[in-house]
């Protein structure tokens, strides 16, 4: 019995992987937002906070076993499957994205308004109550998002400086339930060259881009950690008024390319149902951040 239910638990976090890659490679739509609704994420935030490299000092220092006790505090449990799903999500619907992105725009975002407004409201349900210092930082969240997604794409080039910087912002915003890290990419005009790169498995390039990640995940997730176990309130407040504030992008992206307004509507309504019924279904399987 213990052995199935680790093989149980294993899929299902795999499963979050498969969401939490889609979600990524979306613009508009965070990994961090499936990461919440699927009850991991503060077990995800924390266990990267608990990741640092005095491992390999000890390993340089021929001190194994302090090395190997090091290693232990990660939670490989987590990691190793959470990853693989990621991993397989991207690099498979980064082609169907693109697809869809180009053939079927105005439904494809109205499917991501769906996503993005169920969310805020699940995130909605995470604030203790709609106190004067809640309301502020849901107004600060609001306006920040409503101001960034007005922004117009810098237009950087593609070098590896530049890939690797893009990584480091990125991967930030991927962990925060509300803001895009492919959104992000599209503002850093790296968005459509990356998903290239992951079509055409440009290796240097991918390489580069996952060193930023992993060095601006490894750095932001400490500062997340602290104010979830701070100041949870606020902070969830202030994400849900940073995901109400991006649906602009979606909602521009409608009106500018909408031919008919059933395939929209239904579409939204698929995506507001989707969160809903996931976050039905992994109710009873939340892990607690402890674990």
């Amino acid at each position: 019995m213990r052995k199935i239910r680790i093989y149980r638990e294993t899929l299902l976090i795999f499963l979050r992987g498969l969401l939490m890659g889609t979600a990524d490679v979306i613009p508009g739509v965070s990994g961090g937002t499936m990461a919440l609704i699927t009850g991991i994420y503060q077990r995800l935030i924390h266990a990267i906070s608990q990741i640092n490299l005095t491992f390999l000092f000890y390993a340089l220092e021929g001190e194994w076993s302090k090395a190997r006790e090091e290693l232990r505090k990660w939670d490989f449990n987590l990691f190793i499957p959470l990853l693989a799903g990621i991993g397989l999500a991207v690099l498979t619907m980064s082609k169907v994205m693109t697809m869809l992105l180009t053939v079927y725009t105005a439904p494809t975002y109205a499917f991501f308004f769906g996503l993005i407004l169920a969310s805020a409201g699940f995130v909605y349900k995470h604030v203790d109550e709609l106190n004067l210092k809640n309301i502020t930082f849901l107004i600060i969240g609001l306006v920040f998002a409503i101001l960034f997604v007005g922004l117009n794409p810098i237009q950087t080039n593609h070098t590896l400086p530049i890939i690797f910087l893009s990584g480091m912002i990125a991967i930030c915003a991927m962990i925060l339930p509300g803001i895009s890290g492919a959104f992000i990419l599209l503002l850093l005009n790296q968005y459509e060259y990356m998903l290239n790169a992951l079509n055409e498995l440009k290796i240097v390039e991918i390489i580069i881009f996952m060193l930023g990640a992993l060095i601006g995940i490894l750095s932001f997730s400490r500062l997340l950690d602290y104010l979830l176990d701070h100041h949870k309130s606020i902070t969830m407040a202030f994400l849900v008024g940073l995901m109400i504030g991006t649906l602009r992008l979606p909602y521009t992206k409608i009106s500018t390319t909408m031919d008919s307004v059933w395939p929209v509507l239904i579409a939204a309504v698929i995506g507001f149902a989707l969160v809903i019924i996931l976050e039905k279904q992994f109710e009873k399987y939340h892990i607690p951040w402890e674990a």
